[in-house]
């Protein structure tokens, strides 16, 4: 199991290295282009094994028990170690990451992305799976640091060299926007490890805010709370993301809004929660406030870009849509009780596989077509998707369906129990304010069924195709691959939520309650 989570985290950097290097001339296939994307796919797949087996050797009755640590001393200095861990709360998170950069992988291999040679793009994509699953796994401040950093570069260079229209500035954006966060963001760790004496987050977690002041944690909380809100993204610190998507290729979008947005949010529970309580319970109703404005905001912005007329984006639409349901997930951890921050965990998957989807499709329907923008796709000469290509028409509305939180599928129990929690507070938390955070909640999950059936309805059920028009290809067999496993484990967890709800419930409570429990 050690050895295991140690190569989960190591292998895509080896890969990375491995990707620059020629190809072997027996495994060059029909192109070196066509080895690289390979490799990057076996790579991936590997990971992903690594991953399952892991999940399957889990003790899953204890899942609260860090397991398969390991705990090197490596800047003896600050007391800087290699500690590695997983328990019911990082170990969905490790799955859903090595999950969608396989699938991401595997796509690029059958339809690489425009651009340069695809060498330093599977490298890149490697190194960003690396760091992503580090971030999950490592059980120190400094080195929780350094993995939130290195997911910047390679996320920078795929959105600039592979990107579309206005792929630099966007990328520029990104950068800019998420390293000023995260110099904050190092202020507060390196507070932590200074005024505790040490900087491993399962002893922090078990003192629980005991051996830090009052002012020390709120000041901690609010440094550290900014360079994770940044990348969460939280309103009104959200506006790199909607350029980020558009320019993105597919699988830069797929990532971006899979996996990277949870680091954030899983910073949230892992170290702000149980590190700093009394710092946090200081913040938890401005964190509520600005996350019920973020799911307001977010849904009345894609109902702008929706409209006739609007020349709005599908991409830059589902962005948008991301700000809404990461204001759910910030909700559930604002409440600080183990319904809200299990809701938010739940969401953070579901959001993944869900928008993840919607990703894909949007790539495929933007592949088709050249276009993403709505009012072409729902022109007389546009998708109108359940005529044309009815296989990826039931694809979106089912991707749209599940993200406005339809019951029976993933969406729905996430956002549920981050209001539930709301509805219920935490001690010492204002319940009158908290009451009114699930009204307005709730109000934006009537908002967000509106713009998706909105986008369903104008590019899905278009008119019929006009004679003579050339049709376009359904779902491909590649793209079959790549989206099935989206849409079965959307299913499975909306039907069976006692999968992850198991892992991460017993995680929480003992995280809530300082690692007495």
């Amino acid at each position: 199991m050690q050895f295991l989570l140690a190569l989960i985290v190591a292998g895509p950097l080896l890969g990375a290295a491995a990707a620059l290097l020629p190809a072997p001339p027996g495994l060059k296939g029909s192109s070196p282009d066509q080895a690289v994307l390979r490799h990057g796919v076996t790579v991936t797949g590997v990971i992903l094994l690594a991953t399952l087996v892991l999940a399957a050797g889990f003790d899953h009755d204890h899942p609260s028990r860090m397991q398969a640590t390991t705990d090197i001393s490596w800047i003896r200095a600050l007391d800087v170690r290699v500690h590695l861990g997983v328990d019911g709360i990082s170990l969905p998170l490790l799955v859903l990451t090595a999950l969608l950069s396989f699938l991401c992988a595997l796509h690029s291999y059958f339809k690489p992305p425009a651009g340069p040679a695809p060498k330093a793009f599977v490298a890149l994509l490697l190194v960003l799976e690396s760091g992503t699953l580090a971030t999950f796994a490592v059980l120190d401040l400094v080195l929780f640091f350094l993995a939130f950093e290195t997911v910047l570069i390679p996320m920078y260079f795929l959105i600039a060299r592979w990107g579309g229209e206005g792929r630099r500035a966007a990328a520029t954006k990104f950068v800019l926007y998420t390293l000023l966060g995260s110099v904050v963001m190092l202020l507060g760790l390196l507070l932590i490890g200074v005024k505790s004496g040490t900087f491993d987050m399962v002893a922090l977690a078990t003192d629980n805010g005991r051996g830090l002041t009052t002012s020390v944690q709120v000041t901690a909380v609010l440094a550290i709370g900014i360079g994770l809100a940044v990348k969460t993204p939280m309103w009104p610190l959200h506006s790199w993301l909607p350029d980020a998507h558009t320019a993105a290729p597919t699988v830069g979008s797929v990532l971006l809004a899979g996996v990277l947005l949870k680091m954030g949010t899983y910073g949230f529970v892992r170290i702000v929660l149980p590190v700093a309580p009394d710092g946090m319970r200081t913040f938890a109703p401005y964190l509520a406030a600005f996350a019920v404005a973020g799911i307001v905001y977010g849904s009345l912005a894609c109902l702008a870009l929706a409209r006739p007329g609007a020349k709005g984006d599908l991409k830059r639409l589902i962005a948008y849509s991301s700000v809404g349901h990461m204001g759910f997930v910030l909700l559930g951890i604002a409440t600080m009780t183990p319904t809200g921050v299990n809701g938010a965990l739940f969401a953070n998957v579901a959001h993944g596989l869900v928008t993840g989807l919607l990703f894909f499709l949007a790539g495929a329907v933007k592949d088709r077509y050249g276009t993403a923008d709505l009012d072409t796709l729902a022109g007389a000469t546009g998708a109108a998707l359940y005529g044309r290509a009815p296989h990826l028409g039931a694809l979106l509305a089912f991707a749209a369906v599940a993200s406005l939180g339809l019951p029976g599928l993933a969406g729905f129990w996430g956002e549920m129990l981050a209001l539930f929690g709301a509805f219920d507070p935490a001690e010492g938390l204002s319940r009158p304010a908290f009451l009114t955070f699930t009204a307005i909640g709730a109000f934006g999950t009537l908002l967000t069924a509106a713009y998706l059936l909105i986008v369903v309805r104008r590019v899905c059920m278009g008119g019929p195709r006009p004679a003579g028009e050339t049709p376009i290809p359904d779902v491909q067999g590649y793209e079959f691959a790549a989206w099935t496993p989206l849409v079965a484990l959307t299913v499975l967890a909306g039907l069976w939520p006692a999968v992850l709800l198991g892992l991460t419930d017993p995680a929480v409570q003992k995280l809530l309650a300082g690692g007495t429990q």
